[in-house]
């Protein structure tokens, strides 16, 4: 058992100077993640943990898939767009203009338009749950579904096609692999932000004599922090909270008991 976890949690209430967040620094500079930075006088570092790599077509191919066999493509994020047309312009493959999509949000479904023109296609998308995307696909249930997907993906999607009947091939086009973190003194940092399963991974997988001793936990969504206790892990702090739904919200609550 991690000896963190036992603990009183009151003891690992400590003053917080560095704090590093597993994500690519924001673009916009008004990001509540600076706001933290100066209200409470710590140091933010960002720092991707995990990646997305391309499969390559050869082995793509090897997965026996006819994308030309199928009526309707499901994209559930921009990564899986990007490299379902790559997969098609290496492959040669022509999509038909009578190709239906089905996508997990407006915003996923506006970004098609860097392939294809919009205007012309039958799109069809949720506003942002795949509850919502089911009710779509049920009112389409003779087409023949393509899911373009990660390695690591959610069940829901599969799991729902599957008990639902439907035609459906689930094509594997890029994987998310871990990020060479080794120049990192991880053990500098007073709190790790993590923000899904693959980023605790990663953090194992970069530093597998990890001790976590005073370093506190950050972790978004219940996905995450399952993983970070499966991995034997103290979570400290936990998002989204009703009362702050994004991680920059419970980082803010915690960090007035550590840096009042």
């Amino acid at each position: 058992m991690n000896e963190t976890s036992m603990q009183p949690a009151e003891a690992r209430i400590t003053k917080v100077n560095r704090l590093l967040v597993s994500q690519s620094r924001p673009a916009d500079d008004k990001s509540p993640y600076f706001d933290l930075a100066s209200k409470y006088n710590i140091q933010i570092e960002f720092r991707p943990f995990i990646q997305i790599q391309g499969e390559s077509f050869k082995d793509f191919r090897r997965q026996k898939i006819n994308i030309l066999a199928h009526t309707a493509i499901i994209f559930t994020s921009r990564n899986a767009i990007d490299h379902f047309f790559r997969i098609c312009q290496e492959g040669r493959v022509d999509v038909p203009a009578d190709m239906k999509y089905f996508c997990i949000s407006e915003q996923t479904a506006n970004y098609l338009q860097k392939y294809i023109v919009i205007r012309k296609r039958k799109i069809f998308n949720g506003t942002k749950t795949a509850t919502e995307l089911f009710d779509l696909i049920k009112k389409h249930k003779s087409e023949k579904f393509l899911f373009p997907c990660s390695n690591i993906r959610r069940n829901d999607i599969p799991e729902f096609m599957d008990t639902s009947g439907l035609h459906f091939t689930e094509a594997e086009m890029y994987e998310t692999v871990s990020t060479n973190l080794s120049d990192l003194e991880i053990s500098s940092y007073d709190i790790i932000a993590l923000f899904s399963p693959s980023g605790v991974n990663s953090l194992l997988v970069n530093f597998p004599d990890f001790d976590q001793n005073g370093t506190r936990i950050a972790a978004f969504g219940p996905t995450t922090a399952k993983a970070v206790i499966e991995a034997g892990l103290t979570l400290d702090i936990e998002a989204p909270l009703p009362n702050a739904p994004s991680m920059t919200g419970a980082l803010d609550l915690y960090l007035k008991k550590t840096n009042p």
